[in-house]
């Protein structure tokens, strides 16, 4: 029985295109095949990183160099990227300022547990782009998540966190909740948890107010951890209203919003909370916000933070453990500087923006020649088609449009035919770097792997 998201196509075609297309894959990546068995003895996984294995291709694709939007593989290949590292190079790869920049530092040192003046200019910056005015350096986004949970969790004297199922915010174990069957179970994936995550987590589905209104009611939730619009498990948009009266509810029930907008920058200069006019208690940007050199901020407003500085300051004297050596290094103080300066600027939006429409409208055209029954959804430079005729309203739907396999051969084809998108759903992203040229080849691409699909 074919299984909904793939209909209309053919079981036996698909099989058939998945022996060809890695055949394929092998034949043209003979250098990077070398490469991975070098570092299978040596790796977990035989990759630096095990996510590195989430691509669709027979073995690791090794890079040689990335460049704006391109990225060049050690077989020589240029590929169109429209991944972008998940997000971490939204802003293209090696962007001049940043190289610049980062050049500079390196010759004048890269850590020293102090201050430089960028950090000024990066502090007045984050306040006058996102809204709030005390902030914080992390790593990742990841950390810059944990962090926050622990200041608000000092500030409110409450120890649970709400969060929405389907939810992603890096490698934070608290969240690692989701809803089957409508009941919370701890994820069966997460490894090597010893605590019970239901003690202290509460999740419920995204959009659904009175939903999050009963779990409120507990007057026990110190802060609602959330990405304005859903973008791991497949693009879940926010209905008309909702957080509007999401954020009057966690207000009068004494708890806090922290809004992660790691890949939710993609909406404009200011993240999606800045351009839609929310008002987040807290704010997470991580992954782009250095021009692909790793680091993280958050930001607090400023009743949170004076609440979350008398809580470190009439705790016992002691490492709180808030915060990690490499933090707020000069290095990564410098890549903000310039990002934010010269980079991440509304010219480059301006032209970011107008590109992911004619992308979104050209594979909305595509699927629709070829009678599919998938839908496109868009958030600023980022988008993603799903295998659905309408776009899901939250986790549970939107996990319902997955299908590994089929993702794994679009995502492969298009490999082989020169352009990259994410591995672990299908999501696409543009760059400053990125060109009209870029946009119509992918689409080429696009229709030449869906008319192949249906055979």
């Amino acid at each position: 029985m074919t299984h909904h998201t793939r209909q209309g196509l053919n079981e036996a075609t698909l099989q058939n295109l998945a022996t060809q297309e890695r055949q394929r894959f092998i034949e043209r990546n003979p250098q990077s095949k070398l490469l991975a068995d070098r570092c299978t003895p040596h790796w977990l996984f035989g990759v630096p990183l095990h996510w590195m294995n989430d691509w669709s291709t027979p073995f690791a694709l090794h890079v040689s160099a990335a460049q704006g939007a391109h990225v060049t593989d050690v077989d020589g290949h240029q590929l169109i990227d429209f991944c972008l590292g998940d997000t971490g190079s939204m802003f293209g790869h090696a962007p001049a300022a940043v190289v610049k920049a980062v050049q500079t530092q390196v010759a004048k040192g890269c850590t020293t547990m102090l201050a430089t003046e960028d950090a000024a200019w990066v502090g007045e910056e984050l306040a006058r782009r996102f809204g709030l005015p005390v902030w914080q350096s992390a790593m990742t986004a990841s950390d810059a998540n944990r962090f926050l949970l622990r200041w608000v969790r000092a500030a409110t004297g409450r120890q649970k966190l709400l969060v929405f199922n389907g939810c992603y915010h890096g490698t934070v174990d608290d969240v690692f909740v989701d809803l089957v069957n409508g009941k919370p179970q701890q994820r069966d994936s997460l490894l090597g948890q010893v605590h019970n995550l239901l003690d202290t987590t509460v999740v419920v589905e995204f959009n659904d107010l009175p939903a999050l209104q009963a779990a409120l009611d507990a007057g026990d939730i110190a802060c609602v951890l959330a990405e304005p619009v859903m973008t791991n498990i497949g693009m879940v948009l926010p209905e008309p209203g909702y957080w509007e009266a999401a954020q009057a509810m966690i207000r009068s029930a004494g708890a806090m919003l922290i809004l992660d907008e790691t890949h939710t920058i993609s909406s404009g200069t200011g993240g999606y909370a800045r351009t839609e006019g929310l008002q987040p208690d807290a704010l997470v940007f991580g992954k782009p916000i250095g021009g692909g050199v790793p680091c993280a901020v958050y930001g607090m407003s400023a009743e949170l933070a004076q609440r979350a500085m008398d809580a470190k300051r009439n705790a016992a004297p002691g490492h709180s453990g808030i915060g990690t050596t490499l933090t707020a290094n000069m290095l990564a103080m410098a890549a903000m500087r310039a990002t934010l300066g010269e980079v991440a600027t509304q010219s480059a939006y301006d032209h970011m923006l107008p590109l992911t429409r004619t992308l979104a409208d050209g594979l909305r055209s595509a699927i629709a020649k070829h009678q599919l029954p998938w839908c496109v959804t868009q958030v600023g430079v980022r988008c993603e088609f799903q295998f659905g005729p309408t776009p899901p309203r939250n986790g549970t739907q939107a996990d319902a449009l997955r299908d590994g396999g089929l993702e794994q051969l679009i995502h492969l084809m298009l490999l082989n035919r020169g352009c990259m998108i994410t591995p672990f759903h299908n999501m696409l992203l543009t760059c400053p770097a990125t060109t009209a040229q870029d946009i119509e080849k992918l689409l080429a691409a696009f229709d030449e792997v869906l008319t192949a699909l249906k055979g």
